[in-house]
């Protein structure tokens, strides 16, 4: 069974990391997939020809889901491209780390905007088309470190966090027109960007974990399928955690 066969499906920062794990698992799954890339067009347009190989229409779309306009002008790209957004996956982000004392006010800044913003620009941009439709799931990236914290990283959670109340605000507005809001709390998943850790930190953080391993970006993408079928249609204003049990 394709889990989300003929749905159509945005997501943001798909180039690489969770976000590229999603795209892929979306298209196996028989969904069309649009996403973005900010910079990294050569390996987007390698996605692109790889999940349009699955049989799907898949498009890459160089796009600033922080900038309201540029938002709004990527979901009508979509829109006349694909004909119905059905499912938005809000997986841009970016971390600037540091200790409140070292902290610049410029990199707290931008980690709400990209983190935090895009996820009001992006949700907006496809509202008035699920109000239409009368049905659509929205996903939001969100992490650990948004529902418990985590030192040195003040902005990152902050932005976090936010994610989850806007989340549950939205499933509470938009419920009746059958819009689900929900959020996706990964833990420590490994990527290309955890590898270049030392591997005793890995170690370290590997131990820390009830499963004892890291997740893939595989775990976050069946989490995604799971909240974008029809196998979740009485579920929203929830945030599901995909950490091998680190807030258990």
């Amino acid at each position: 069974m394709e889990l989300v066969k003929g749905k159509n499906v945005l997501i943001t920062g798909a180039s690489r990391g969770i976000g590229k794990g999603i795209a892929q698992a979306f298209a196996q799954q028989g969904a069309n997939v649009a996403f973005t890339y900010s910079s990294s067009a050569g390996p987007a347009q390698e996605l692109e020809k790889e999940l349009t190989a699955l049989g799907v229409k898949a498009k890459a779309y160089q796009s600033n889901a922080a900038d309201f306009e540029s938002a709004q002008q990527l979901a009508s790209a979509v829109l006349n491209e694909y004909g119905t957004i059905d499912v938005l996956i809000n997986n841009a982000g970016i971390t600037k780390d540091n200790l409140l004392m070292r902290i610049s006010e410029e990199d707290f800044d931008k980690v709400i905007e990209v983190n935090l913003k895009s996820v009001f620009n992006m949700t907006k941009a496809v509202q008035r088309t699920m109000l239409k439709q009368r049905h659509g799931s929205l996903i939001h990236m969100s992490s650990v470190v948004g529902v418990k914290g985590n030192a040195g990283q003040s902005n990152y959670a902050a932005s976090k966090a936010g994610i989850i109340g806007f989340s549950k605000s939205i499933a509470l507005e938009l419920g009746s027109r059958n819009i689900r809001s929900n959020v996706i709390a990964p833990g420590f998943i490994e990527t290309e960007m955890t590898g270049k850790l030392p591997e005793d930190v890995v170690a370290q953080w590997r131990a820390g974990i009830p499963l004892k391993r890291g997740g893939s970006p595989d775990d976050v993408a069946n989490a995604c399928l799971f909240l974008a079928s029809d196998l979740s249609t009485y579920i929203t204003g929830q945030v599901l955690n995909v950490d091998g049990g680190m807030l258990t």
